[in-house]
């Protein structure tokens, strides 16, 4: 078999393209034949006959104008762009759309599942005596489950997983290789990729000329339910109250959260974002790669922040901040646009000899 033809995901199931579009919520904007099926679903430039593709960034429309796909999603304001024999399905928001069409097609792709797809427990795998494990709990070989600890039906623990004593994991979670699961509570329908660890220690010393003296960190982590959290983040439990993570939200790759940090509901927070102790992040904050939060600000709800900041100060609901120190972003522009005009008049400057 050749390397091009493996795939990790079974073969997608077809579909009409009025169920279809019955399925997402899009119109139909252009003539088609009802036996027309859609097969998979591909990006505009590898699109070809049976596939759906969509379009939702002026940046494509080149790629959009060579398209081979057999339907694309699309807002009303490209519906003129799709060329012709391409099927028009219009919706107004065509990444959401997309997304649901590619679960319909891959739903393996949208929550991760034990290798042998079996409901099992590996002789291979060591779970005390005094944990408990609810029905239909897949537990792969090589993963440790402490004293104590208590697993809803449904979730799935993968191999060189840790979890530590007394740790409650929900139904329907996924924990994925190489984590360590510790001094958490965790809810249902959560997702936690490889290498997370979550529950250690936060960095807490009482520092003087006479050496740090280690503050005791006595708090917990709480994962409430359908958080997704990305591959190598680390989240430290609390020191003399718990970090949260509220429902909903979805964090990145290689995130670092401190202790007594809580997060909303619903938050975006992008990979290598490290974020201080005790700072509160409120419901729906978005927060763009590799920006700092320093430690006891709180971020209002609904605002987001600008990848490459730096938070120094409490930010307002609503607000769009970012640089370094962080601003709102109007502010931040005119700031880079008078550095730009600055650094051209002393470049003329010295050209001229002055």
């Amino acid at each position: 078999m050749s390397e091009n033809t493996i795939s990790f995901f079974k073969q997608p199931q077809k579909i009409s393209i009025k169920d279809l579009a019955s399925l997402i919520n899009a119109e139909i904007k252009s003539s088609y034949d009802e036996e027309t099926f859609i097969n998979n679903v591909a990006s505009l430039d590898g699109a070809t006959l049976g596939d759906l593709t969509f379009i939702d960034n002026p940046k494509y429309v080149s790629a959009l104008e060579k398209t081979s796909a057999t339907a694309c999603l699309c807002a009303p304001k490209y519906t003129s762009k799709i060329p012709k024999g391409v099927i028009i399905l219009e919706v107004p928001h065509p990444y959401h759309a997309f997304a649901k069409a590619t679960a319909f097609f891959y739903p393996e792709a949208v929550k991760p599942k034990a290798d042998e797809q079996a409901d099992t427990i590996s002789p291979q795998a060591f779970i005390h005596e005094k944990a408990v494990l609810e029905e239909d709990v897949n537990v792969d070989a090589f993963a440790y489950i402490g004293k104590g600890t208590m697993i809803g039906a449904g979730s799935y623990i993968a191999s060189g997983v840790h979890v530590g004593a007394n740790v409650r994991i929900g139904r329907n979670c996924v924990i994925m290789p190489n984590c360590v699961i510790q001094h958490c509570l965790i809810g249902n329908e959560v997702i936690i990729h490889p290498g997370v660890k979550a529950g250690q220690d936060g960095f807490g010393f009482a520092m003087s000329p006479q050496g740090h003296i280690k503050v005791p960190q006595i708090g917990r982590v709480i994962i409430q339910d359908k958080v997704e959290i990305g591959a190598n983040t680390t989240i430290d439990r609390g020191a003399n109250r718990d970090t949260i993570i509220g429902e909903g939200t979805k964090i990145d790759n290689q995130v670092q959260i401190g202790h007594n940090v809580v997060i909303g509901q619903n938050c975006i927070i992008v990979s290598q974002v490290g974020i201080s102790g005790s700072s509160t992040l409120q419901d729906f904050v978005a927060i763009g790669g590799q920006t700092g939060v320093n430690g006891h600000v709180t971020i209002g709800m609904g605002a987001q922040i600008a990848a490459v900041s730096v938070v120094h100060g409490d930010v307002p609901s609503g607000a769009r901040w970012g640089g370094v120190p962080a601003k709102p972003v109007k502010e931040w522009f005119k700031e880079q646009q008078l550095l730009k005009r600055m650094v051209k008049e002393d470049k003329l400057k010295k050209t001229n000899g002055e």
